[in-house]
């Protein structure tokens, strides 16, 4: 990725619309999607009379942030000024200085937010800071949209965990594969390639170990992005294969977390191979859940099979569902759904989605939707 200074020259527009200069904001923090974390994506311009005189975007923990390279582009012309920002400005000392100074400093005019910050670190500290400096600070601005960019940063600060995502493709009639386990291709390519990009805006994907030993998966994001996601395997024995796609860690780092029952020959041969191997008291989703988020991770993405999903489900570390359906029949009493047993015994006890909407990815269908018990989890 080039730097966030390397944008587009400066260009005449219309200053008196914040929706469209929040978006722009939103369209700059898109580009490092999966790499900020436990950092937000934040976007940055600054406009004078006029003309977009800076943009920037945050590209990583640990590097500056969207505004500090919105005013560097900016230089003088900052002055007087007007700067858009999807998220509040900092205003503590962390990895890097506090982006309230750096503003002030520069004289701007007016500050616009799309969202206050959920980090007890700054929420409204920055804002007031602005104000106290004598900037004009509107907040809210596409404070919807900011809000979705981030939600999983947003569930990192306020729950202490990551945002948890469970994806599966079925068929219509709810088969994830066929009686003999065959699942490729339960989808188009279409819906794979989202599938693929969807990866890239994740820190960790997991599977479990029958997904390993069936399907050989890559788990990368295929080219459509520089960046890969953490790959996740859980296994309480480690009966896995000597050789698979996930133990070419030069593609992507692979960590398997196991139990105390793990064959200790093949933990050997995985650690020989470049394989993190991370024995746990208990191999559970909440434990493994636990162990990602002190790795950092803000999305966890689970692309497991019905047994582990439905674990993950009842541990409470599933936020949000991808429900991929393709218009295809394979029947089979005996082949496997997306979620295993969850303990519903009544239609009434069945768990409630929100937030719901579809969209078709070739001649598939894309369900997206949220779980409702996991806003208090």
């Amino acid at each position: 990725m080039g730097s966030p200074q390397d944008l587009s020259p400066p260009k005449l527009f219309a200053q008196n619309d914040p929706a469209r200069w929040m978006r722009r904001c939103l369209e700059l923090a898109s580009l490092a999607a999966g790499q900020t974390a436990p950092n937000p994506m934040v976007g940055c311009v600054v406009l004078n009379a006029g003309i977009v005189v800076g943009e920037g975007f945050h590209p990583g923990a640990g590097q500056p942030h969207a505004e500090v390279f919105a005013l560097a582009q900016a230089g003088d012309r900052a002055r007087g000024a007007t700067l858009y920002v999807n998220l509040e400005p900092c205003n503590h000392t962390g990895r890097t200085p506090p982006c309230t100074e750096a503003v002030i400093r520069a004289g701007l005019s007016r500050v616009v937010v799309g969202m206050v910050d959920p980090d007890p670190r700054v929420s409204g500290s920055g804002i007031e800071r602005l104000r106290q400096a004598g900037i004009e600070v509107e907040v809210g601005v596409e404070e919807a949209a900011c809000q979705r960019l981030n939600e999983a940063f947003v569930q990192r600060v306020t729950h202490q965990r990551p945002l948890g995502l469970l994806k599966y493709a079925m068929t219509l009639d709810g088969k994830i594969a066929a009686t003999s386990g065959h699942s490729a291709w339960v989808t188009g390519p279409v819906a794979r390639a989202a599938v693929h990009q969807l990866r890239a805006t994740c820190d960790a994907v997991v599977v479990g170990g029958n997904t390993v030993r069936r399907d050989n998966p890559r788990l990368t994001s295929h080219g459509y992005s520089a960046h890969n996601p953490l790959r996740v395997v859980m296994s309480r024995r480690l009966d896995l294969p000597a050789q698979a796609n996930l133990w070419q860690t030069k593609d992507a780092p692979t960590v398997v977390f196991t139990a105390s029952e793990a064959d200790p020959e093949r933990q050997q041969l995985l650690t020989a191979l470049g394989v993190e191997v991370t024995v746990l008291p208990a191999l559970t989703p909440r434990l493994v859940t636990e162990q990602l988020y002190q790795r950092g991770c803000a999305a966890v993405l689970w692309e497991c099979g019905g047994l582990l999903a439905a674990e993950a489900i009842k541990d409470g570390v599933i936020d949000k569902l991808w429900a991929f359906v393709a218009p295809k029949l394979v029947g089979g009493a005996n082949a496997p759904g997306p979620v295993g047993d969850l303990g519903i015994q009544q239609m009434d006890q069945a768990l409630a989605l929100d937030r719901i909407t579809w969209r078709t990815l070739g001649n598939d269908l894309l369900l997206e939707a949220y779980l409702r018990f996991s806003e208090s989890a």
